[in-house]
């Protein structure tokens, strides 16, 4: 009870934060989701054992130049490296291939591609068309918490066959399924209110939030597995690291990004 308690303080302090920082201006919203971004980087930095610094460096280098002109070929590329790394770290957890590291720039590497590159889509996703759209953004977030939120209660309460046991034990297909119906009638909610998109591009978009973010969250649990570790972090009591609490969403963003921005 104490531990559903703390889960729910520092899960209703995490939201009050984030849309805070969204509804204030779009300068509040980079500058939260860029601190995000480092205590990511930091906290896969101790799970992958990688003592280079350079991730510090490149994340802000990179985000700056992207966000000074979206809508150039250095952001596609961006776009194609991270899309074609999230895709191959698909194929390793499906195939249950180990993640492996040979050296330090190898870590550097997925580092990059893994955190940073997603990160800096995270960051972006709400300037659509040349401005900045918080209710865009917030009407993911709220996708992604309808999709965790009943993910875990159809889980828990019929959740009989597992996902993916062999990385996340408790994941049940119950689960996912129950997320993604939920996700897609929030979507459809989210329809009539935000008319930024259609009906039918809201439920791709929760689509593939809900698919694309279960897949996220259990690409991190590989990573923690092979560090022998249960949380990225401990910086939300009951929640774990930051990583622990963006993985879904930071998975899904560039998948969600190439569909706003260049398919719609």
């Amino acid at each position: 009870m104490r531990n559903l308690l703390r889960r729910s303080f520092s899960g209703i302090i995490y939201i009050i934060i984030f849309i805070s920082a969204i509804l204030f201006s779009k300068e509040s919203y980079i500058t939260l989701t860029t601190i995000f971004g480092f205590l990511c980087i930091w906290e896969f930095a101790k799970m992958v054992n990688l003592k280079n610094y350079a991730a510090y460096l490149f994340f802000p280098a990179v985000l700056f130049l992207l966000l000074k002109k979206q809508d150039n070929i250095a952001t596609l590329i961006v776009l194609i490296i991270t899309l074609l790394s999230s895709v191959f770290l698909i194929y390793q957890l499906i195939n249950k291939k180990e993640i492996g590291f040979s050296n330090d720039r190898a870590k550097l590497g997925t580092t990059i591609r893994y955190v940073i590159f997603s990160t800096c889509f995270l960051v972006m996703l709400p300037f659509y068309k040349n401005s900045f759209h918080p209710y865009l953004m917030i009407s993911i977030l709220s996708i992604i918490w309808v999709n965790d939120s009943f993910a875990f209660l159809v889980g828990k309460n019929f959740g009989k066959h597992k996902l993916f046991v062999s990385v996340s034990p408790k994941k049940t297909i119950e689960g996912f399924l129950g997320g993604l119906v939920f996700a897609l009638v929030a979507a459809l909610l989210i329809s009539k209110f935000n008319l930024d998109f259609s009906l039918f591009n809201w439920l791709v978009i929760a689509f593939l939030i809900s698919t694309l973010g279960t897949l996220g969250d259990l690409v991190e649990s590989k990573f923690k597995r092979q560090a022998n570790i249960k949380d990225s972090g401990n910086i939300m009591p009951g929640h774990g690291g930051i990583l622990d609490r963006l993985d879904s969403l930071m998975f899904a963003a560039p998948f969600v990004y190439l569909y706003i921005h260049f398919i719609i």
